[in-house]
């Protein structure tokens, strides 16, 4: 079997081909970067690095060309629009190519009443795929954990989360959790379905005063609930023009579209996803 991984020097991606390297070859695994000269270390450890960009058909048919699993992490843009460009760039230029199987990363936030910037790509992925000549399978994540290490400081520093979510809970998943899923599906055939969905969660969600005691219970310091504003928000977390995307994000939150919990890690894995406070104590230790 050969396998392809895109975006494997971002951070998921890059978590993804780690957890191949333990089930396959690495002979048998390809990334796909923009930048070949940055991936020199993954030439070294053997693996085939191919220059890929999304917006050149001919650059993607080589690269996925005799490629049996494909997994696609799209490329980082904040808007819909963008990545439904990219996407039918990936499908047209996947089915030319004969893909044998297109594993893609989606996102909870895809409900059509979902007012998320992404909302209409990751409800849009599944409809397009479900209508091609591709065999695929989707990994949804919840939320990252991950952003919640570097920024418990800044919450200690005010004493409280100020996500405006109001009553209604998150769901979580780590990077490194969902990876292992990422690998285990795209090594295995009996999880490897076409058509098949899965959504990785922890087995637990949080309201805000729920992850504002485990914060606390975490760091040692005192940490309650404070929402802002949407727009407060927005203001206050727009470097690289990212404000609006994230205020969308808990928008959705705060309608309680950020909330389901499933057992489909377990179902892949065998045993449950790390819990959000197992989770942040490894890395605060």
């Amino acid at each position: 079997m050969k396998y392809i991984i895109t975006g494997a020097t971002g951070h998921l991606g890059s978590q993804i081909l780690k957890e191949v390297m333990k089930l396959v070859p690495n002979s048998d695994i390809s990334v796909g970067v923009h930048t070949v000269s940055k991936a020199k270390s993954l030439t070294d450890a053997g693996i085939e690095v191919l220059p890929i960009d999304y917006q050149n058909e001919d650059m993607m048919i080589n690269a996925l060309t005799d490629k049996d699993v494909f997994v696609y992490v799209p490329s980082k843009s904040h808007d819909s629009f963008s990545r439904v460009t990219e996407l039918e760039n990936v499908i047209a230029a996947a089915e030319k190519a004969k893909v044998g199987h297109i594993l893609a990363m989606g996102f909870i936030a895809d409900q059509e009443n979902n007012p998320f910037d992404l909302s209409a790509f990751y409800g849009y992925l599944p409809r397009r795929l479900a209508e091609s000549d591709l065999k695929y399978t989707i990994i949804k994540n919840a939320l990252y954990a991950d952003p919640l290490v570097p920024y418990l400081p800044e919450l200690i520093e005010r004493q409280n989360v100020i996500y405006p979510v109001g009553k209604e809970a998150w769901s979580f998943i780590s990077l490194e959790d969902s990876a292992k899923a990422f690998a285990k599906v795209a090594t295995s055939v009996e999880l490897r379905q076409n058509g098949k969905i899965y959504t990785l969660t922890q087995d637990k969600n949080y309201t805000m005063p729920e992850l504002a005691a485990v914060l606390t219970e975490v760091s040692g310091h005192k940490i309650g609930y404070q929402p802002v504003t949407l727009q407060q928000f927005s203001d206050l977390y727009n470097q690289g023009g990212e404000g609006h995307m994230l205020s969308s994000m808990y928008d959705a939150g705060g309608k309680g579209l950020l909330n389901v919990v499933t057992d489909d890690y377990q179902q892949i894995m065998g045993h449950p996803a790390t819990d959000l406070k197992e989770f942040l104590t490894l890395k605060l230790n």
